[in-house]
């Protein structure tokens, strides 16, 4: 399935600033974004499923990446913010590397395929190195929209 990157993530759901080093204070930057940018109607139940969600299994899934997500009636449209974290944030990822790609994922709450889709195809566009490096390399909200339109083709 392909994703318009621009309607998923445009770029006001993309910051390029540093994000909270701890990782409850970073899901609740990233879920700010979608608020600030008016995709979530709200805010308390899309936490609420987000920490539900991170209480159940990790979302650090490795490679530096953390991928919090949540199905959610909080939500009218799928949603992905990115931040991203010089230092590195503990996701509890299984190879104990911190996330220092964070990527907030949140879906309607009947949008269960979806949800899976997105996820999925996201996890398999950063296992590649060039893919998380050019993200790094990302200097405007744009870069990183090309990066993921590219690289999810």
């Amino acid at each position: 399935m392909d994703y318009d990157i621009d309607t998923l993530m445009p770029e006001s759901l993309i910051s390029l600033e540093e994000p909270p080093a701890e990782k409850d204070a970073a899901i609740e930057y990233l879920l700010d974004l979608a608020v600030d940018a008016g995709r979530v109607d709200d805010r308390d139940a899309a936490l609420d499923a987000l920490f539900e969600r991170e209480s159940q299994t990790t979302t650090g899934v490795g490679m530096g990446i953390g991928i919090p997500h949540a199905q959610t009636d909080a939500v009218a449209r799928p949603s992905v913010s990115f931040a991203r974290s010089s230092a590195g944030i503990d996701f509890g990822a299984m190879d104990d590397e911190p996330a220092t790609l964070l990527f907030m994922i949140l879906v309607p709450e009947e949008g269960a395929d979806e949800h899976l889709e997105i996820l999925s195809s996201l996890s398999r566009t950063l296992v590649h190195d060039e893919v998380r490096e050019d993200l790094h390399a990302a200097e405007t909200e744009a870069d990183v929209q090309r990066t993921l339109r590219e690289a999810m083709r």
